[in-house]
């Protein structure tokens, strides 16, 4: 396989900031150059772990996820009842919490922990930034921040399934779909909180805001706290749900958010740049990879990596 120039710098950066040695460096190379052109050929033919085989997401994130997502759809199931509280079918959830007072108990205690979970997650973010930063080992491209190549791939990826390209973009750790999901969740967040705010303090926002917008801005967010939640709620079940869990591939879950792990498979697919670092950063990974290439005759001209690379070498 010859590297592209952005899996080239990928693989450099990921060999010095892991101070990789002469030996592994070698290894790695030889081991890249024996795969072949075809990712398709690596990712239809490695053998995965359902639940995963390589590390993608720290505990965390995992219980950061799990917060949010559970305190979410509970909002959203006590939050519904609340704003409609006078439907047909609004009227016996109430009842099953025992009145709508209850409800709005149940709904604000719910929002102080999903508020805690989002701090827990800016904390995390920003104290292991810092780390990556002080140990040398921060790259943005690993990161959920967008950046240029995401439009590139976003094309790429949309003629690849129009049937344009018969390779899917070479894309990092983090894929255009997933930084979009991130933040339209993150945006819709907050928004709830600062709407939901409003109800709980209205003095407050009274006392900062100027009289004649005031009214306005009260009236605004009332309206905004049920619609971004009914919003939420249909992209969470309609499109984040169908990308990571129901579409072909993934079906009919994806462990990721509960073992920290991703198939080996799918890491290929979506995430190559990502799996060059693997090869940096586990050895072990290598002796799959190499072991996966010889036994499906994958290999250059089927034979092992280390010849075949030394063959390229001599070229």
């Amino acid at each position: 396989m010859i590297l592209s120039e952005e899996a080239r710098r990928v693989l450099d950066l990921s060999i010095r900031q892991n101070g990789l040695s002469e030996t592994g460096k070698r290894e790695v190379e030889d081991l890249l150059a024996t795969m072949p052109e075809d990712r398709v050929l690596l990712y239809k033919n490695v053998d995965s772990n359902p639940v995963g085989d390589l590390s993608r997401y720290s505990i965390h994130i995992r219980i950061q996820h799990l917060l949010i997502f559970t305190t979410f759809l509970l909002l959203a199931f006590t939050g519904m009842p609340i704003h409609y509280f006078d439907t047909f079918w609004a009227r016996p959830l109430n009842a099953f919490f025992g009145g709508v007072g209850v409800t709005r108990v149940v709904h604000r205690t719910l929002a102080v922990v999903m508020i805690a979970a989002m701090l827990y997650h800016f904390a995390a973010i920003l104290l292991g930034t810092l780390s990556r930063i002080r140990g040398n080992r921060f790259d943005v491209r690993r990161t959920i921040v967008p950046a240029m190549k995401d439009l590139r791939d976003f094309r790429e990826d949309a003629l690849y399934f129009a049937g344009r390209r018969d390779q899917r973009p070479e894309m990092d750790k983090f894929v255009y779909k997933q930084k979009m999901h991130y933040f339209a969740a993150g945006g819709g967040n907050l928004i709830l909180v600062l709407s939901g705010s409003s109800f709980l303090f209205p003095e407050m926002w009274a006392s900062v805001l100027p009289m004649a917008a005031a009214s306005y801005f009260q009236e605004i967010m009332r309206m905004s706290h049920a619609h971004e939640a009914l919003l939420a709620l249909l992209v969470i079940a309609f499109w984040h749900w169908y990308n990571v869990h129901l579409a072909p591939g993934r079906f009919p879950m994806q462990w990721s958010y509960l073992t920290g792990k991703i198939t080996r498979e799918h890491q290929i697919e979506e995430h190559f740049l990502e799996y060059v670092r693997c090869l940096v950063e586990v050895p072990e990974e290598r002796r799959a990879l190499r072991a996966m290439l010889e036994a499906r005759g994958l290999a250059a001209h089927g034979e092992s990596p280390r010849g075949s690379a030394a063959e390229e070498a001599g070229r």
